[in-house]
């Protein structure tokens, strides 16, 4: 005998399909009894709707369950790890969801495991996420400032160059961000979450350089050509060791070189806080690429000659501002004394320095021989970024 559901004076329209399709869900076939005016319209209507066959018998109806109308869908794969390769008839589809057929395709062509994914992601994002900072509490912007005219004139010009290197940070990943199958959610999000650090360092460094003044300082053609080459670069592998391999691997030490090196607490603290969020960018740079050249070794030497193209491409420019060295300069030397000011030279070399072995350290990570990480490192960009 047929379970019987007594939907009382409750409506279809109220809520009483939930019963219906709950019981339907136990039982192969079912009576249904209720008193609700528009039952006799309302049910048969939802049962034709649904695919279920129904009969009036006297004050009930019999129902029984037709087709699974969801049979032509598919498992987007499962919630704990993505598939090799994403298709594109998943479409927005939450990985492990059940897709129906006919779900309009999305043409994002970022998406194989090989091409985007890092097993650090989840945990990288979830870092980010937790590490987020307010520019208004944490950087004591009404720290003082007592340094000379010169030195803030300086601090200007670095935030200028600052600016637009960030500026690229943002926008090369949001190229990619763009064409990601969100079937690599993790990714998806973490170089989301990387955009809203880029955004937020350029609104703190726009805001230290007008603490004390009304404009900003200078932006080179050569700096400019520098960070407009990371552009050029379709692959996603090959953009991200460009930018986030070599360029923000040198650029934390460059922070960090502000931070030692700042005349004030404002610009101290937001150096930290930037550089902080900056290693995270690096980080997944690395792991993505160490994971890509393992299941692809032939990417290393791709990788190699974008470095060599990059260079070949920028050998007409100026290379590094020659106001941003001359800013580093001063504010390592603290003041205009000859011995400090060579010290000051001394200083920034030395950041050059670190700068050449944390990018031959991670050219190692990546496979490559010590000397040859050696000589790629010497052809980067001598804008740093």
């Amino acid at each position: 005998m047929s379970d019987v559901v007594d939907l009382g004076d409750l409506g279809l329209d109220e809520g009483a399909h939930l019963l219906v399709k709950r019981a339907l869900a136990a039982a192969p076939a079912i009576v249904v009894r209720g008193s609700s005016p528009t039952l006799a319209v309302d049910l048969p209507a939802w049962a034709r709707a649904q695919g279920h066959r129904l009969e009036a018998r006297g004050d009930a109806y019999e129902l029984a369950r037709g087709p699974d109308r969801w049979a032509g869908a598919e498992r987007a794969g499962t919630i704990a790890a993505p598939v090799e390769a994403a298709p594109a008839r998943w479409g927005l589809a939450a990985r492990g969801a059940l897709v129906e057929a006919g779900a309009p395709s999305l043409d994002l062509s970022l998406a194989t495991r090989a091409e985007v994914w890092a097993d650090e992601a989840a945990r990288l994002y979830a870092q980010a996420a937790a590490a987020q900072w307010d520019p208004a509490t944490a950087i004591p912007w009404d720290a003082p400032i007592d340094h000379p005219p010169e030195v803030e004139d300086a601090i200007v010009q670095v935030m200028t160059y600052l600016i637009e290197n960030e500026t690229a940070a943002l926008l090369v990943p949001a190229r990619f961000l763009a064409r990601l199958h969100p079937h690599f959610r993790e990714v998806m999000q973490l170089l989301a979450i990387q955009g809203a650090d880029e955004a937020r360092h350029i609104e703190v460094f726009t805001r230290r350089a007008r603490l004390r003044r009304d404009v900003l300082g200078l932006s080179t053609a050569g700096g400019q050509a520098s960070l407009a080459s990371l552009f050029d670069e379709p692959e996603f592998a090959i953009a991200s060791f460009l930018l986030s391999v070599l360029g923000e691997g040198s650029f934390l030490s460059l922070l960090w070189f502000l931070h030692e090196h700042a005349p004030d607490a404002c610009t101290r603290e937001l150096a930290r806080f930037a550089a902080q969020d900056e290693a995270r960018h690096v980080a997944f740079g690395l792991a993505h690429l160490q994971r890509h050249v393992g299941e692809e070794p032939a990417l290393r030497e791709r990788l190699a000659a974008a470095i060599e193209r990059r260079y070949t491409a920028l050998a007409h420019t100026a290379g590094l501002n020659a106001e941003v060295f001359d800013a580093l300069l001063l504010l390592a030397a603290g003041g205009w004394e000859p011995a400090a000011l060579r010290a000051g030279h001394a200083a920034v070399l030395a950041l050059q320095q670190a700068m050449d072995d944390g990018r031959r350290q991670r050219l190692v990570r990546l496979g490559f021989a010590p000397e040859r990480a050696a000589s790629l490192s010497a052809l980067h960009t001598r804008n740093f970024m």
